[in-house]
């Protein structure tokens, strides 16, 4: 007969719940750098969620147009109707929450005595790296929009803040990190994707992935 040792047993178990560990751990850092900026763990939870959940949901901020055109299926034999959604919108947990956070967090550093200074500085630098680096994309399938790399606001804001406001510097990656992108991706390049039509969300996909991170990285800074 054979017994397989319960030691085996609980390393194989210890490598499946890694991950789970590892998350849990992550999410332990993210919360208590969230508790140190000023938000407590439960609307820590919800803000994660909520931005999450509201990548899903984009605000119209024109009227709304549908459009009726034709879809090819099946290797182009098969023309299939298609309804398409056109207009600008912007994106809840890509670009409401993340501004309305960035407003908090210069509120409470303002309270703090802290010179703003460092912040524009920091905010329009990033402001002419998300532009110099974003790139507008045609639509595909009705949806166009804007895309940038996901790791370069998070890097370049952490970067920044790091150098030039250490007394401060995870709200101000935040923030510039934010807005920076918001602005120097989005808004900024905002006439030219709207020259291709279709379905444009700001904050959406394109820079969501990018502005997600500068939430965590900005936590993480403050969580050590």
């Amino acid at each position: 007969m054979f017994f397989i040792p319960v030691a085996f047993l609980i390393f194989i178990a210890f490598i499946l719940f890694l991950p789970i560990l590892f998350l849990l751990g992550y999410f332990q850092v993210l919360t208590i750098g969230f508790e140190k900026l000023g938000i407590s763990p439960g609307a820590t939870t919800f803000l994660l969620f909520l931005i999450l959940i509201g990548s899903g949901i984009n605000i119209p901020l024109t009227k709304k147009k549908l459009v009726y055109g034709e879809e090819l299926r099946f290797f182009g034999l098969f023309r299939v109707p298609k309804i398409r959604a056109q207009g600008l919108f912007i994106n809840l947990g890509g670009a409401v929450v993340p501004v309305l956070l960035s407003v908090y967090f210069l509120f409470r550093v303002s309270k703090a005595g802290f010179d703003l200074e460092p912040i524009f500085l920091t905010t329009i630098l990033m402001i002419i790296i998300s532009k110099f680096l974003s790139r507008v994309t045609p639509p595909f399938r009705g949806k166009g929009g804007v895309s940038l790399p996901a790791l370069i606001p998070p890097i370049f804001s952490a970067l920044f803040a790091l150098i030039l406001a250490p007394g401060f510097t995870a709200p101000c990656a935040f923030i510039s990190g934010v807005l920076g992108t918001l602005i120097g991706a989005d808004l900024l390049n905002l006439r030219r994707a709207q020259r291709f039509g279709g379905f444009l969300s700001i904050g959406g996909a394109g820079v969501f992935d990018g502005i997600f991170l500068v939430g965590m990285v900005s936590a993480l800074l403050a969580g050590f």
